[in-house]
């Protein structure tokens, strides 16, 4: 799967698209397929070093998808439901991502998956353009 992955700081440069394993869910995580990842700008903090994290990491903290797969200890999600989430590093720019169950929110039906991850055209289009 690929995944936009930090090795080292910097600007949009440092974002390096990469193809890794599919990650599997732990006992109280879920796995989803992202539809659409939102760009908030602790990510760009986090890109650019000024919110340090341990590299490489990926890129990327909110996002919303479709469940593919869940821990043996959730029991409030199942495959197939639509999902969004925040605040998760490691969860935003990649195809597949694991969120904790605790983290995440049922998406309702007459709300698409882009506005559900936070408005990612615009945002994305704001951060390119920085």
């Amino acid at each position: 799967m690929d995944a936009a992955v930090v090795h080292s700081t910097g600007g949009p440069e440092a974002l390096v698209l990469e193809d890794i394993p599919t990650p599997s869910p732990g006992p109280a995580e879920v796995g989803v397929d992202v539809s659409a990842a939102g760009v908030n700008y602790i990510d760009v903090y986090h890109r650019t070093g000024k919110y340090p994290l341990p590299t490489p990491f990926i890129a990327g903290s909110e996002g919303a998808g479709v469940v593919r797969e869940v821990g043996a200890d959730v029991d409030q999600f199942a495959v197939g439901d639509r999902v969004t989430w925040a605040m998760v590093p490691g969860a935003g720019y990649a195809q597949q991502v694991l969120v904790p169950a605790a983290r995440l929110v049922p998406v309702p039906p007459d709300i698409d998956e882009e506005t559900a991850a936070g408005g990612v055209g615009l945002l994305l289009t704001q951060v390119a353009a920085a």
